[in-house]
């Protein structure tokens, strides 16, 4: 959002007349950038829960092998890389 600035003339005393009103415009390339940070950022966040729970997956399948047992308390990588995700929306 681009700001409004009001300056006043400090010598003169204020009234409407006055003051001058300015606007800075924003370029037009800045919805732009600014749209894709936010791509950037959704993709990165889903590709780092995807690559996590990918990981994770790899782990779980070791432990079934090793240690059957142990595999349940072994979910837990996996729901944090897909908490990664849902909170990357």
């Amino acid at each position: 959002f681009c700001v409004k600035y009001i300056s006043f003339s400090l010598f003169k005393t204020l009234t409407m007349s006055d003051s001058t009103v300015s606007y800075e415009t924003c370029p037009t390339s800045a919805p732009f950038f600014g749209f894709m940070g936010v791509t950037a950022a959704l993709c990165f966040a889903n590709i780092g829960a995807a690559y996590g729970t990918a990981k994770s997956g790899v782990g779980i399948a070791s432990m079934g092998v090793m240690h059957p047992g142990l595999v349940m308390k072994n979910i837990i990588p996996v729901v944090m890389a897909g908490g990664v995700g849902i909170f990357g929306l």
